[in-house]
């Protein structure tokens, strides 16, 4: 018996994705694995299985599950170089407002995914395609950090994004010891800021 438009509609679910919808809900649903079960959990044949789409679906969009992971990693870098724009997008601040404020949001980027960022990072160590990929995003996150300083120093354009890489890795720490459960966020928002403060300084 042939079946009506709106079975097969009800059936099938209200509409295809795009491609770019699938591909973001297959996202969306890896980084709940990561939070809920663990990065080693994550493989391509068990987010098909828990984004109810078949195995080749995600093998499309990803290929292998160092890619997906790689995909995870830039959409959480991307999510907080946002959220660091979005913070500061406001000029008049004072330096100390500054800092005080990009060191409350890189820490909150960490605290807000839960631990899922330095997760991934992990089950992508000794990669070397992972290696490429965070110096890539770590010079355009220095960059940000940067520009977002510069208007309250005098340092040379590479002495400032030289310091911004050992800030950017101070915070990172500090980060990595609140996700552990050593310290609180507002504590490590507070030293980060002190460093912050301190980094910039002229040396003697």
């Amino acid at each position: 018996m042939q079946r009506s438009a709106s079975e097969t509609g009800q059936k099938t679910g209200a509409r295809r994705l795009s491609g770019p919808e699938r591909r973001r809900q297959l996202l969306d649903t890896a980084l709940q694995i990561v939070r809920e079960e663990g990065a080693d959990r994550l493989t391509l044949g068990y987010l098909a299985a828990r984004a109810g789409v078949s195995k080749p679906v995600a093998y499309d969009h990803f290929g292998t599950r160092s890619k997906l992971l790689i995909a995870l990693y830039r959409l959480i870098d991307r999510q907080q170089s946002e959220a660091l724009r979005e913070t500061l997008t406001t000029d008049g601040r004072s330096f100390e407002e500054t800092a005080s404020l990009l060191a409350a949001a890189h820490v909150h980027c960490h605290a807000d995914t839960s631990g899922e960022w330095h997760a991934i990072g992990a089950a992508l160590a000794g990669s070397e395609e992972k290696e490429a990929v965070y110096q890539e995003l770590l010079d355009g996150y220095v960059q940000l950090f940067a520009a977002m300083l510069k208007p309250y120093c005098t340092l040379e354009d590479t002495e400032l994004e030289r310091r911004c890489v050992g800030l950017i890795g101070a915070g990172d720490a500090l980060s990595a010891a609140m996700v552990r459960g050593h310290c609180s966020e507002a504590d490590a928002s507070q030293a980060f800021a002190v460093l912050i403060r301190g980094g910039l300084r002229e040396t003697p």
